[in-house]
């Protein structure tokens, strides 16, 4: 099970959370990650349910490279804090942390459906909950938060620098051929060519990662049981 470490208060106001999260951006480390070294990769995803004022969070561990689901756990919780590009990881993260409470597979790194550090203080959603387990966690973006890159080829694998300010704040990385990229960021404790060697080989026929797309579909449908009554919220 990941040791679970809250180290900070999740009810802040604006100015606090930015300043949390400068403060908590200095430690993030980049550093390889080899394939061969990983057994378990785990994904997150999260939906929102304005009809009940909460957040589904969905964790799924599948194997590697076989990516074979071996866990999935979700839980419900209260939306406490609003939506604010940029500090989307204090309205996620409360609800991911108690699905880790649950995840008995250990798993050496974590995918987000968010960004790692191509984030405007490089502290996004990946970055945060990776600093806050001291895990290996990488972002995995549908869509740019900022920066620069050039034009990526059409085939899978191909890849371009993504820059912002003159640094190289992530990956354009083809997934799948003649589909639209996705933006990957290390989060913490993976650099550059391991998040991208890394996200590559989660990638199964599908424009998302393996992991990231199964949380997804555990998330959704939670979130219709949930909205039809049938499920339970598990907090």
């Amino acid at each position: 099970m990941v040791e679970i470490r809250e180290t900070h208060r999740w009810d802040l106001t604006y100015r606090e959370a930015l300043e949390l999260q400068y403060r908590l951006q200095r430690q993030i480390r980049l550093r390889p990650l080899a394939l061969k070294r990983i057994r378990h990769v785990a994904g997150t995803d999260v939906a929102v349910s304005k009809k009940l004022g909460s957040l589904i969070a969905a964790i799924v561990v599948l194997s590697f490279p076989e990516l074979s689901i071996v866990e999935t756990r979700t839980a419900c919780t209260e939306l406490a804090f609003p939506y604010i590009p940029g500090l989307l990881s204090f309205r996620e993260i409360p609800g991911l942390i108690q699905c880790l409470r649950k995840v008995h597979t250990p798993f050496e790194v974590l995918l987000c459906d968010g960004q790692g550090i191509a984030h405007p203080r490089r502290f996004g959603l990946a970055s945060h909950i990776g600093v806050l387990l001291a895990i290996p966690t990488i972002g995995c973006a549908k869509s740019r938060l900022l920066g620069e890159h050039r034009v990526v080829g059409p085939r899978k694998g191909d890849v371009v620098p993504l820059s912002h300010e003159g640094k190289r704040v992530g990956s354009v990385l083809r997934t799948r051929e003649k589909v639209k990229p996705i933006f990957v960021s290390p989060g913490h404790l993976v650099d550059h060519p391991s998040a991208r060697r890394i996200v590559l080989a989660c990638a199964k026929g599908y424009r998302v990662p393996e992991p990231t797309r199964q949380a997804h579909i555990v998330a959704g449908r939670y979130k219709q049981l949930l909205e039809k009554g049938i499920g339970k919220k598990r907090r």
